[in-house]
C-alpha cells in the first residue's frame, strides 16, 4: 500500500562535472509505501523526473534501517516517522523562495559522472546565510534502470488514460447540458417572440385607442376650461365684491377701536395729572416734618439745660441708654433697608423715565419732578441720620421720634407701589398701543393690495370693452361695405337678368331638385368657399362663380348665415376675387379708397373653411328687397340659401 505525500514542480540547480551550472524544473514526488509481507515495514520512495524528458528518472528507497545510517552520517535529531514532513517542510520553503533573486533556500542536484544518466546523483538542500552555505539534507538517488523506465512509463500511461477517460465523460456530460441548455433556449426564444408580437399588436390597438381618447378628452377638457374661465370670471366679481365689503368693514372697526385708544389715552393723562397731585401733597407733608425736626432741635437744647439737673439719675439712664442703643442698632437696620429700597425705586424710575421718553414727548418734566423727589429723598436721609445722632442722646422723645419715622416709611411704601401701579398701567397701554398701530399697518396694506387688484381688473375690464367695440366697428363696416357692393352690383345686373322676376316663387326647393327647377347643375359642383377673416365673428363675404357669372353673397342674419347667388355676365371669376377687393372699394366722388386695412382680411390658422355648402342648402326663391345702408335686407332678384348653422 502506497500513499502519496508530495508531488509537485521545484526549481532545481543543476550541477555536473563538465557542464555549467544551469536552474532545471523537476518533479518531487514523495511516497510512503507500507508492506506486511512477510514483515511489517514501512519505506519512503523519493523519485525525481523531468515531465519533458520522460526517460529521466531518480530513485531512492529509504528503509528504516538505512534512516538510521543516515541519522548518524548527517546528524539529524528526528525519526523516522517525523522525517517525511520535515524533508516536506523543507521542499515548501525551497518552492516559496525560488522566485527571488537570492534565496534562501536552494535545492541542488549533483553528480560525479559527465553524464545524469548514468552514475548516482545528490540532492542536496542547502541554506544560504552571510557566512556559508549550509546542508540541510543530502540524498543519494539512483538512476533508474530500462525496467525502471518502463513501469513509470506505463504508470504514466495509465495515469493519462484514466485522465482521458475522465475528460472524455466530464466532454460528453457538458455537451448533453449545453443541448438541453439550447433547446430550452430555442423554446423560450419563440415563446417571447411570440408574446412580443402580441405585445406589438397590443400595444398599437392601444395606442390607436388612446390616441382616440385623447382626442376626445382634450375636446372635453377645452369645453371645460371655458366653463371653468367663465366660472372663475363669476368668482372673481364675487370676490372683489366680498373684500370691498370686508374693507369696509375693517376701516369701521379700525375707526372704532382708534376712538376707543383716543379714550384710554384721556384716561391716562387724567391719572398722571392725579399722581402730580398726590406728589404735591407729599410735599406738603416733608415741609411740615421739616417743621417738627426743627421744633426737636429747640426740645433738644432745652433737654441739654435740664442735663446738669438730672446728673444724679444718670446711671439709671445708662443703661436705659444701652437698652435704646440696641433699639437703635435695629432701627437702624431698619433705615438701610429702606435705603436699599429707596435705591430700587430710583433704578425704577430711571426705567419709567426712558419708558415715558419713548412714549410720550412730556417726560422732562416727569424727569424734573422725580429728580426734586430724589432731592428730598436724599434730604430726609440725611434728617433722619441727624435724627438718629439726636436719639442716641435723647432719652425720653425716642419713642415719638421712631413712631414719626415708621410713619414716614409706610408713606414712602404707599408711594413706591403707586408708582409700580402707575408704571405698569403705562408698560400695558404701550403695547396695547403697539398692537393697534401694527394692525393698523396689516389692515393698510392690505387695503393697498385689494386697491392694486382692483384696478388691475378695471384696466382688464377696459382693454376687454376696447376689444368689443372694436370688433362691432369691423362687423358694421363690413356689413356697410357689402351692402353698398351688392347694390352697386345689383344697379349693374339689372339689365342682364334673363329670367323675370314673375317667374320666381316663393317657397323652399329641396336640394335633390335643383336640376328639374331651371337651376344651373354647375353651381352645385365645385365651389369651395372658404373665410378669410377669423372663424370667432362669422363675417358676410361674396363669392362669384366661374362657370355661370354668378355671385354668391353670405350675410350674417339672425336666423343663421344666408347664401345669395345672382347671375351676372362679363364679371371675374372667383379666383380673381381677393381680399384686397373686398377690403379696399373705391369712392368714386372723393377718389379715394375707403375701408379697412389687409391686416382685417388675412387668413388665420384657426379660420373654418366652407366647403362643399351649395349641394346641401336648402334654396328659397323669393324676391328681396334692396339693402339699405343698415344692412336689414338683401338685394333684389336673388334666390336666398339658408344653411344650417
Amino acid at each position: 500500500m502506497t500513499e502519496l505525500l508530495f508531488n509537485k514542480r521545484l526549481q532545481v540547480q543543476v550541477k555536473n562535472r563538465e557542464t555549467d551550472e544551469r536552474r532545471s524544473v523537476i518533479r518531487i514526488s514523495i511516497e510512503l509505501q507500507q508492506l506486511s509481507n512477510p514483515v511489517h515495514r514501512k519505506d519512503l520512495i523519493v523519485r525525481l523526473t523531468d515531465d519533458t524528458d520522460l526517460y529521466f528518472l531518480y530513485n531512492l528507497v529509504i528503509s528504516e534501517e538505512d534512516f538510521q545510517s543516515l541519522k548518524v552520517q548527517q546528524g539529524l535529531l528526528i525519526d523516522f516517522t517525523s522525517f517525511p514532513q520535515k524533508f516536506i517542510d523543507l521542499l515548501e520553503q525551497c518552492i516559496s523562495e525560488q522566485d527571488r533573486e537570492n534565496p534562501r533556500f536552494l535545492l541542488q542536484l549533483t553528480s560525479a559522472s559527465s553524464a545524469f544518466d548514468h552514475g548516482p546523483s545528490n540532492l542536496n538542500i542547502v541554506e544560504t546565510n552571510a557566512f556559508k552555505h549550509l546542508t540541510h539534507l543530502s540524498l543519494k538517488l539512483l538512476p533508474g534502470s530500462d525496467t525502471d523506465i518502463k513501469k513509470y512509463l506505463a504508470t504514466c500511461l495509465s495515469a493519462v488514460k484514466e485522465e482521458k477517460q475522465q475528460l472524455e465523460q466530464k466532454l460528453r456530460k457538458t455537451e448533453e447540458d449545453l443541448t438541453r441548455q439550447l433547446n430550452y433556449a430555442q423554446q423560450t426564444l419563440s415563446e417571447k417572440s411570440r408574446e412580443l408580437d402580441k405585445l406589438r399588436s397590443e400595444w398599437t390597438s392601444q395606442t390607436t385607442s388612446l390616441s382616440s381618447r385623447h382626442m376626445q378628452d382634450l375636446t372635453a377638457e377645452r369645453e371645460n376650461a371655458l366653463e371653468i374661465q367663465a366660472r372663475l370670471q363669476q368668482q372673481n366679481e364675487q370676490l372683489r365684491q366680498e373684500l370691498e365689503s370686508s374693507h369696509h368693514r375693517s376701516t369701521q372697526q379700525l375707526q372704532t377701536k382708534v376712538t376707543e385708544l383716543e379714550t384710554a389715552n384721556r384716561e391716562l393723562t387724567d391719572k398722571k395729572y392725579k399722581s402730580d397731585s398726590t406728589i404735591r401733597d407729599l410735599k406738603a407733608k416733608l415741609a411740615s416734618l421739616e417743621e417738627e425736626c426743627q421744633r426737636s432741635k429747640q426740645q433738644v437744647l432745652s433737654l441739654r439745660r435740664e442735663n446738669s439737673s438730672l446728673d444724679t439719675e444718670c446711671h439709671e439712664r445708662e443703661r436705659l441708654v444701652n437698652q435704646l442703643q440696641t433699639r437703635v442698632a435695629v432701627v437702624e437696620q431698619e433705615i438701610k433697608d429702606k435705603d436699599q429700597l429707596v435705591m430700587r425705586t430710583r433704578e425704577v424710575l430711571e426705567a419709567t423715565q426712558q419708558q415715558k421718553n419713548s412714549v410720550e414727548g412730556n417726560a422732562e418734566s416727569k424727569q424734573i419732578q422725580i429728580g426734586k423727589l430724589e432731592a428730598t429723598v436724599k434730604s430726609l436721609s440725611e434728617e433722619l441720620i441727624k435724627a438718629n445722632g439726636i436719639i442716641k442722646k435723647l432719652q425720653g422723645d425716642l419713642k415719638a421720634l421712631v413712631g414719626k419715622i415708621k410713619v414716614k416709611n409706610t408713606v414712602t411704601v404707599s408711594q413706591e407701589k403707586i408708582l409700580q401701579e402707575t408704571t405698569e398701567k403705562l408698560q400695558r397701554e404701550q403695547r396695547e398701543l403697539q398692537d393697534a398701530q401694527q394692525r393698523l399697518r396689516q389692515k393698510e396694506e392690505e387695503a393697498t393690495r385689494l386697491k392694486e387688484q382692483l384696478e388691475a381688473t378695471v384696466q382688464k375690464l377696459d382693454e376687454s370693452r376696447e376689444v368689443l367695440k372694436t370688433n362691432e366697428n369691423v362687423i358694421t363696416w363690413l356689413n356697410k361695405q357689402l351692402n353698398e357692393n351688392q347694390l352697386s352690383r345689383k344697379q349693374e345686373s339689372l339689365g342682364m337678368f334673363e329670367t323675370p322676376a314673375a317667374g320666381l316663387r316663393t317657397g323652399s326647393v329641396s336640394h335633390n331638385m335643383l336640376d328639374s327647377k331651371g337651376f344651373p347643375l354647375s353651381l352645385g359642383q365645385g365651389f369651395p368657399i372658404t373665410s378669410t377673416i377669423n372663424s370667432k365673428y362669422p363675417l358676410p363675404f361674396t363669392c362669384v362663380s366661374s362657370g355661370t357669372r354668378s355671385v354668391l353673397a353670405l350675410h350674417n342674419q339672425t336666423s343663421g348665415p344666408k347664401v345669395q347667388f345672382n347671375p351676372m355676365s362679363g364679371k371675374p371669376s372667383a379666383a380673381e376675387v381677393s381680399p384686397s377687393t373686398l377690403a379696399q372699394p373705391s369712392n368714386k366722388e372723393n377718389g379715394e379708397p375707403v375701408g379697412l386695412d389687409s391686416k382685417y382680411f388675412e387668413r388665420r390658422d384657426d379660420s373654418i373653411p366652407l366647403r362643399g355648402l351649395l349641394p346641401s342648402m336648402h334654396l328659397n326663391r323669393e324676391v328681396p328687397k334692396p339693402l339699405n345702408t343698415a344692412g336689414a335686407k338683401p338685394a333684389p332678384a336673388a334666390a336666398s340659401a339658408y344653411f344650417p348653422g
